[in-house]
């Protein structure tokens, strides 16, 4: 591949960091190998996750997984309102020492509550916020942290992992001050200022790292990128990129001339696998819980028998980081009251009340994840969460049901990114299958009925990152607020 290089000098070492939603990635290029960096003891892949702790020490990828579920999970929630400072009222007269005398001292409290009981705080999905021009700054135990102080220890991490694969295997590196940096073709609708913006948020984390020479370049190119390397008997002429991850869907379409390419078009949409968690949340876990279900209370003159108001709690259950904000009274006290209704229902009451008293609703995240990662192979997966007494069986045609709308969505993102580039699936030559929602058999379905004999999957994992670091090799990325590739 041939292109601009930006670089402020020749490199002997191309770096590539893929920051995903889900999971992050690295990989060094040397002009012939691409190695990827061992990121976590025993995987390349690391989990996108800060866990900050009371004292404010920072832990990163599993570890911090693991640190947070070790020391919140099962504990009863402790909640009390924000204290923003105190209020004084005086009696209008003057003491002996010359001021007013209190006649009353009372704190002011703040809309927010505090969990006292937490022990640290866990961030997954930040690069979805990245985005997000209105994101505040996110307070853990009274502190104001930026996100970009969330996102610099796991680019910290990942620095020193690389340097330690670069002294292990003897590679030829200059200071490993420089990296590609991927990104999304839209990280929160197709906005430019928004994409700006990220990108500078990015940078910003990215120099707190101590990677002063940076470049950028789209991930779903990356991918293909690093197809071409693999592959360099490859004749295809017209390439379509497919990658689905965790927090967005990036498409890109290539057309190949000898050692030459062109983007002709490009496409991304928030669609990824945590809006498939949730919808299985929705749809699967909901039910178990008590939506749907009725119940009786004592009204002025006579008893009332309505839909429970499940709808109420449906927002904090699906944002796991914040649903210890139910154990407030006005969510526990109906649950306790409609626990009491001696019916077959109040167990999913009771089931629910358990989950927000005992902060279980990240688990049963990871519960579903391991079942949809189970459907990828098998037809059939056991939705078993002991912490609430639920098992469940699950088959892959009911899961293909439930997220009949998000595959619709997928199925129109592929066709709008062939509207932009003018082209029909007869056109294409090859479609490259990468990102971990990817695996999805209905997904596959969609591509190998749409573009039948011509999609292969690439590394869903780690792609982007082997891209990555072959265009800060080749010079290809851009060191400007926006990525282009000629």
């Amino acid at each position: 591949m041939s292109g601009p290089n930006h670089q402020q000098k020749p490199i002997t070492l191309g770096i590539g960091v893929d920051f995903g939603t889900s999971n992050s990635a690295a990989a060094l290029f040397d002009g012939q190998n691409v190695h990827l960096v061992q990121l976590e003891s025993d995987s390349t892949i690391m989990p996108s996750a800060t866990y900050i702790d009371r004292d404010f020490k920072i832990v990163t990828g599993q570890r911090a997984i693991s640190q947070y579920v070790e020391s919140n999970i099962g504990r009863k929630v402790e909640l009390s309102l924000e204290v923003l400072g105190e209020g004084r009222t005086t009696t209008g007269q003057l003491g002996d020492h010359g001021l007013p005398e209190e006649a009353n001292t009372a704190k002011i409290y703040g809309q927010s509550f505090i969990d006292g009981g937490q022990q640290g705080r866990l961030f997954r999905g930040t690069k979805r916020l990245l985005g997000n021009t209105n994101t505040p700054r996110l307070m853990v135990f009274e502190r104001a942290f930026r996100l970009v102080a969330l996102i610099t220890p796991l680019l910290l991490h990942i620095k020193k992992r690389i340097a330690a694969q670069v002294g292990r295997h003897s590679l030829k590196a200059d200071p490993i001050d420089h990296a590609c940096i991927g990104h999304p073709v839209n990280f929160d609708g197709a906005d430019t200022n928004r994409n700006r913006r990220a990108l500078e948020l990015l940078s910003e984390a990215y120099g707190h790292a101590k990677f002063s020479r940076q470049s950028y370049y789209p991930e779903p190119i990356a991918a293909a990128l690093s197809y071409l390397h693999d592959n360099p008997g490859a004749t295809e002429q017209t390439l379509l990129v497919v990658d689905f991850g965790g927090g967005t869907l990036d498409l890109c379409i290539l057309k190949r001339s000898q050692a030459r390419f062109s983007v002709v078009a490009t496409h991304g949409i928030g669609l990824g696998g945590d809006h498939i968690d949730q919808l299985l949340f929705r749809e699967l876990l909901f039910p178990l819980l008590g939506k749907g279900e009725r119940w009786r209370r004592a009204g002025e003159d006579r008893e009332i028998e309505t839909l429970f108001p499940f709808e109420e709690y449906e927002d904090l259950l699906l944002n796991w980081a914040v649903s210890y904000m139910l154990n407030q009274n006005k969510y526990t006290s109906p649950l306790m009251q409609r626990i009491q209704q001696p019916d077959a229902a109040s167990v999913k009451f009771r089931r629910l009340y358990d989950l927000i008293k005992s902060n279980h609703s990240y688990l049963l995240f990871q519960h579903l994840k391991e079942m949809k990662a189970t459907l990828s192979d098998q037809q059939e997966a056991k939705l078993d969460i002991p912490e609430l007494d639920i098992e469940l069986l699950v088959t892959r045609q009911q899961f293909e049901s439930i997220i009949t709308e998000l595959l619709a969505k997928f199925e129109k993102a592929v066709a709008d990114v062939l509207k932009i580039g003018g082209l029909t699936p007869n056109d294409m030559q090859l479609v490259i299958r990468t990102g971990g929602s990817s695996l999805i058999p209905a997904v596959k379905r969609i591509l190998d009925n749409q573009f039948c004999g011509m999609v292969i999957e690439h590394d869903p994992f780690t792609s982007v990152a082997a891209g990555l670091a072959i265009a800060e090799y080749l010079g290809l990325g851009s060191t400007g607020s926006e990525s282009t590739t000629s």
